[in-house]
């Protein structure tokens, strides 16, 4: 058993950006593509793992003085430590079973590739710490392992059931074959599709609202750099900075949104060889078989609607701390919600004026779960050691990944009648989303 922990860890140590593409190389060798084509393709995707953290390292390191700015300026009094992602992921790693994750989603997609109950092969393996923190929650509130890993076994069959449902609009949005996003920030897509379907109701939002069509109604105001710009000055303002400061946000700002695309290329440069070498290897020895490759958020990034979407919801996020009552979090290191925009792009196909509404109808629902397992994270810091904190101190995710599964999934795991009655309730709506998107898929197979 400490045999296998000291492997998993030695290669979750690697990294995202070592560890994937790595795996890239040796799958796009097994099915014969060149060598230099292989080690080419996994190096590029590298520098596009790095590329885009950089990218938006930057652009957390310029929106995050400028939230807190605001936060102070409306007199937030919160005591709920906001450790973002990075603080979740520790938390995770440190738990004593978190080696037992890995080989246990690997089992499971092995399974289901066997029995053809999925297309996709799961390469994002370094997220599986998503997995472990959700079972982490469980056994906070159930203090029942088994429970635990149950849950996390269920999370990664949804997960790869969303993955290949969501295919067909992924490769629409970034314009890369036989890739999906197996990223669990998706099981998000399940509670913001019915809502979305009553949006489309209203006929003025069923009008198409990407970044391209803005360009045609709006000109120079749609292009990247200058909603940046405008997005950044604004926020800046709303901070309280003076001119010279809100005009260095404006232009970082304006620099990160012109960026993103430009590095999110790099995806499709790497994606595209491989691709087509595995789709070639498919056809040859499975006819009638697909097989999609599952990878981090990351290949959505090149979408404008995304970033656009995301530091709107920066000041709408702090408005919601502020005015929500019984939420007891700040939002300062997960002001970035990328795990409610990504989602919102894949549901709305882009639309971001929808993807906007829905993301102010679903930013209370981050703050209140984020607060509900405030202490069951707390705890867990306190016992593994593994963050420092003042005595007294509540630490969470302000912006935690999948609020609602892993909230539905905690209180039905305490076999309570509400629980049980939500759970079933979420079990409907992850049937409607398949069937949606299925359609949707057909669609657009059908339009080309």
């Amino acid at each position: 058993m400490g045999s296998l922990q000291s492997v998993v860890e030695f290669i979750l140590n690697l990294g995202a950006a070592v560890f994937v593409p790595a795996l890239m190389i040796i799958i796009g060798l097994i099915v014969r593509m060149k060598v230099k084509d292989a080690v080419s393709a996994g190096i590029i995707l590298g520098v596009a793992f790095l590329g885009m953290n950089v990218v938006i390292g930057f652009m957390i390191e310029a929106l995050t003085p400028a939230a807190q700015g605001l936060a102070e300026r409306t007199g937030i009094q919160l005591t709920i430590l906001d450790g973002g992602w990075t603080s979740m992921a520790t938390l995770a790693w440190a738990w004593p079973l978190a080696f037992v994750m890995f080989p246990l989603q690997l089992g499971i997609n092995a399974v289901m590739l066997a029995f053809n109950a999925t297309k996709t092969l799961n390469v994002d393996l370094w997220n599986v710490w998503g997995k472990i923190l959700t079972a982490v929650l469980i056994v906070g509130v159930t203090h029942n392992v088994y429970l635990a890993f149950i849950v996390a076994a269920v999370q990664v069959v949804v997960e790869l059931i969303l993955c290949d449902a969501n295919q067909r609009q992924i490769q629409e949005l970034n314009g890369i074959p036989g890739v999906t996003v197996s990223h669990s920030m998706m099981i998000f897509c399940v509670v913001l599709m019915p809502i979305d379907w009553l949006l489309k109701k209203i006929p003025a939002l069923r009008k198409n609202m990407d970044a391209n069509a803005l360009k045609d109604k709006i000109g120079i105001f749609a292009e990247n750099h200058v909603m940046g710009f405008i997005v950044g000055l604004l926020l800046g303002i709303a901070a309280g900075y003076d001119v010279a400061k809100a005009l260095m946000l404006a232009m970082q700002a304006a620099a990160a949104l012109t960026l993103f695309p430009m590095v999110a290329k790099l995806f499709m440069q790497a994606l595209s060889p491989l691709s087509d070498g595995i789709s070639e290897f498919m056809k040859k020895r499975f006819k009638n078989r697909e097989l999609f490759i599952g990878l981090d958020w990351p290949i959505l990034a090149g979408c404008s609607e995304v970033w656009v979407a995301i530091v709107v919801m920066v000041p709408v996020t702090l408005i919601f701390a502020l005015i929500l009552p019984g939420n007891g979090v700040l939002p300062f290191a997960g002001i970035l919600n990328i795990s409610l925009c990504a989602p919102a792009l894949v549901v709305t196909g882009g639309n971001l004026l929808r993807m906007i509404i829905l993301g102010v109808i679903t930013t209370p629902v981050f703050l209140y779960v984020a607060t509900f397992f405030a202490g069951t994270i707390t705890d867990l810091a306190n016992s593994t050691k593994a963050i420092s904190l003042k005595t007294g101190q509540e630490i969470t995710w302000s912006t935690i990944e999948y609020p609602v599964f892993r909230y539905v999934m905690a209180e039905a795991s305490r076999f309570s009648i509400a629980g049980l009655l939500m759970l079933a309730g979420w079990i409907v709506l992850l049937v409607f989303y398949v069937k949606a998107m299925r359609k949707r898929t057909a669609e657009l197979e059908q339009l080309g």
